[in-house]
């Protein structure tokens, strides 16, 4: 604990060696131009109601946000739970999401029908059940769906911090000063308080908040870099930022930093926002200003919609014109049934006084009796067959040898059963830049010279077409190409150099009696010709 650190809080034997950044130092030894400014031009504390004090919990602790009479803790942990549901939101959220589907909204409108006896054709259980059915396969659906989500972050959020104490990611707090090292991830947004670096310097690469992969780099205080010198003097520091409040601005931040009396101003280039993953630092030390749902990469996240494939748009369609068609079939049946009635009671006078109801109410419920009748035009089974070839694909998808990426020891994976048949919809791929695909690794595979392939290649099959040895030409200029062969010691100076003509598509050597003597080459220059060919240099024939 009481070990000397040099400045930025590194051992002072590990700052004798030249660091990989001291020569990007942006920033001379000595006040800076933010530490110059008179306090005037500072903002006033009164500005701002965010304040957070290092090493000091239950000063924090003290301040609550009031709703009404309720009142809980202003400054959030740093647990966030990415799950769509919880206990009591699961059943309310997941019949709501059911029943935004047209065809569960059509099967209960039948099984209310149904349930009256005047016009019911069928026993009410008949649809219910298998409606019944549908709901708990989707919706276990849907919860496992949520689990393995939820269980697939988890490993990112309880990794350790390396600190004066090893603390998980969900154990931090607001002022807490916490430790990183090379290629680690921020956990929370943190003001950085020294690094290994020259001036404390320290670079961060923000590709999973932005996108961006070029490198930035972020800057401690003058006061902090200067005095924070070891880790007994980090554990001791109690200085008070007052802030902005939370909000979604990734590239803004006001505050200042109180510590003993005096007021030094901070800016964005002071903080590390969570998500970003520490590159060529050795070790940084940052306090934790924002945790949880409070730092800006979540005030970004919006929410969790309920999304949507083209087939079930397809099928809400579908279901709409089938109901209408329906509607249009029973109101055409229930019109003959009207003139079929009409008529017999014309030709059938002596038995009206049986009826019970008019030539108007019968005709209403007999309409509603063909709705039922003819609901079957919707089959219920089809639905329940898509939720076991949802299933089931997802699962060859993860069984699929073809996409496994050994480097990585990373298989396919179905983070969500319902969405499987977007894969097929996939038209247009949009990409800023080359190196997204290609992860900017150019490694030469194979190439066809005169009919000579260079690189490996696999056993030819069946149905494999031999490209046809070019004819050259003689009318286009020729580009001329030295190559040689290096010395005995391969360092001396280029002997046995030689003049080698390259038409499109056609390598062409000089005269075998210009060429040295086969011994020769073989004794000096065989290693290069027969070990690396390339495919700039055209081996001897």
């Amino acid at each position: 604990m009481g070990d000397a650190l040099g400045r930025g809080g590194a051992p002072r034997s590990r700052l004798n060696k030249r660091g990989r950044s001291e020569k990007y130092e942006l920033r001379p030894e000595g006040l800076c131009l933010s530490e110059a400014l008179p306090h005037a031009l500072l903002p006033p504390a009164s500005a701002f109601t965010w304040e957070v004090k290092a090493n000091s919990r239950a000063y924090n602790n003290q301040f609550k946000k009031r709703f009404l009479c309720w009142q809980r803790q202003k400054h959030k942990s740093n647990v966030i739970n990415t799950a769509k549901y919880n206990v009591f939101s699961f059943l309310p959220l997941n019949l709501y999401e059911q029943f935004c589907r047209i065809s569960n909204l059509y099967f209960l409108l039948i099984i209310i029908l149904q349930g009256f006896p005047e016009i019911s054709t069928l026993p009410w259980f008949t649809l219910f059940a298998p409606l019944v059915c549908l709901l708990v396969i989707r919706a276990t659906r849907d919860l496992v769906d949520d689990i393995v989500t939820l269980l697939s972050g988890w490993p990112s959020r309880p990794a350790p911090c390396h600190g004066f104490l090893w603390k998980k990611w969900a154990n931090l707090c607001v002022g807490d000063v916490v430790c990183l090292h090379r290629d680690s991830i921020v956990p929370a947004d943190l003001l950085l308080l020294a690094s290994t670096e020259p001036s404390s310097l320290c670079y961060v690469e923000t590709a999973d908040i932005d996108g961006e992969t070029n490198l930035k780099f972020r800057q401690a205080p003058l006061v902090t870099h200067l005095e924070l010198t070891s880790v007994r003097s980090m554990a001791s520091f109690r200085g008070k930022v007052v802030c902005e409040e939370p909000s979604s601005r990734l590239h803004h931040f006001v505050g200042c930093l109180d510590w003993d009396g005096r007021k030094h101003p901070l800016d964005s280039g002071n903080i590390l926002l969570r998500g970003c993953r520490v590159r060529n630092t050795d070790t940084c030390y940052g306090m934790v200003i924002y945790a949880g749902f409070d730092t800006k990469i979540m005030k970004n996240c919006g929410r969790i919609r309920l999304k949507r494939t083209k087939i079930d748009r397809l099928v809400n369609r579908l279901v709409v014109l089938i109901f209408v068609s329906l509607v249009l079939v029973s109101m055409a049946l229930s019109l003959g049934f009207w003139f079929k009635v009409r008529e017999f009671k014309a030709r059938h006078y002596y038995v009206s006084s049986r009826y019970l109801y008019s030539v108007a109410a019968e005709t209403f419920f007999i309409f509603w009796g063909f709705l039922i009748l003819l609901s079957v035009m919707v089959p219920m089974a089809m639905f329940i067959m898509v939720e076991f070839i949802y299933l089931g694909n997802s699962m060859f998808i993860n069984w699929d040898m073809e996409m496994y990426y050994a480097p990585q020891d990373q298989p396919a994976r179905a983070r969500s059963t319902s969405l499987n048949d977007q894969l097929g919809q996939v038209q247009y791929v949009f990409s800023d830049k080359t190196g997204t695909l290609t992860q900017n690794i150019m490694t030469f595979k194979k190439c066809c010279i005169g009919g000579v392939t260079y690189g490996a290649c696999p056993r030819p099959r069946a149905g494999w077409l031999r490209c046809p040895r070019p004819r050259p030409r003689l009318t286009p200029a020729p580009l001329w190409v030295f190559a040689a062969r290096a010395g005995a010691d391969g360092h001396g100076p280029l002997q046995g150099s030689r003049e080698v003509r390259v038409f499109p598509g056609l390598w062409e050597q000089e005269r075998r009696s210009q060429l040295p003597d086969r011994r020769d080459r073989a004794g000096r220059g065989s290693s290069v010709l027969s070990g690396n060919q390339g495919p700039g240099v055209a081996p001897g024939r």
